[in-house]
């Protein structure tokens, strides 16, 4: 059975995305079986994993409407030369496009539209170690999708102020979807990323979070790092990029920590 986790987050730009393809080439990288879905209209993690977007014959926008299941509409990531480098295993991946923004209204009306992702993955559950689904930054019928299917959510911040009043309102709209639509989904943990331990602040923010979620924080950091900022460019997550960079070297820990809390799940 695989374990399906959302990297979510309803403050924007606090590298869901990065933390995603990361995770997911990391957790390749140690021999899991990996698939990662892309729920963002923008498609940047499907890019980020070397797939181009306008050439998907089938996406997620189609797998939600029932118009392909996964196996007919999942590719692989796609490294190029690097692929011949050593560890550089490589997962698949459930793409989006600007189609998948039609989405939200089409779904509406379409029975049980917020478990259509659930009933989609529950058909290829054996063949998957670990599911990853990027999220948009908004509660929106995806990332609902996203909730309901998940096991638990993955929550990447800043040690900043204001992620923590984003870090408030995630916190109320997973209560509310574990009460009424998936009685399963709960904080699996917060990956503190961008970190700078320079900054006083972020060391204050990162002691209040220690203090206040205890175990459910994550103790691998990720830090500010330039070769993760440049790997998207390429259309390569960071591991991959340069795996001996610091950023890359935190997420195959984070990977080796997260496949540990395994056991506990």
């Amino acid at each position: 059975m695989s374990k399906i986790f959302c990297v979510a987050n309803q403050k924007g730009g606090v590298g869901k995305t990065t933390t995603t393809i990361n995770l997911a080439a990391a957790l390749a990288a140690i021999g899991q079986r990996v698939l990662m879905v892309d729920l963002d209209p923008q498609g940047n993690a499907t890019m980020g994993s070397g797939v181009d977007k306008r050439k998907l014959t089938h996406s997620v926008y189609d797998v939600l409407l029932a118009e392909a299941d996964i196996a007919q509409a999942r590719v692989n990531s796609v490294w190029g030369e690097a692929a011949a480098k050593p560890n550089m295993a490589t997962y698949h991946v459930l793409g989006a496009n600007r189609d998948l923004a039609g989405a939200e209204v089409e779904l509406v009306n379409l029975d049980n539209r917020e478990m259509r992702l659930k009933a989609a993955l529950a058909k290829v559950d054996h063949e998957y170690d670990v599911v990853l689904i990027d999220c948009p930054p908004s509660l929106s019928m995806l990332t609902l999708n996203g909730l309901c299917s998940a096991h638990g959510v993955i929550v990447p911040m800043q040690c900043e102020y204001f992620a923590l009043e984003g870090l408030t309102d995630l916190v109320n709209t997973i209560k509310q979807v574990h009460a009424n639509l998936n009685h399963d989904l709960k904080i699996i943990g917060l990956l503190r990323v961008m970190f700078d331990p320079r900054i006083t602040l972020q060391q204050q923010v990162s002691d209040q979070l220690k203090g206040h979620f205890g175990d459910k924080v994550f103790n691998t950091l990720i830090p500010r790092n330039v070769r993760l900022a440049e790997a998207p460019s390429y259309g390569l997550p960071g591991v991959v990029f340069d795996p001996a960079a610091k950023g890359s070297q935190a997420f195959l820990e984070f990977a080796k920590e997260l496949v540990e809390r395994f056991k506990h799940f």
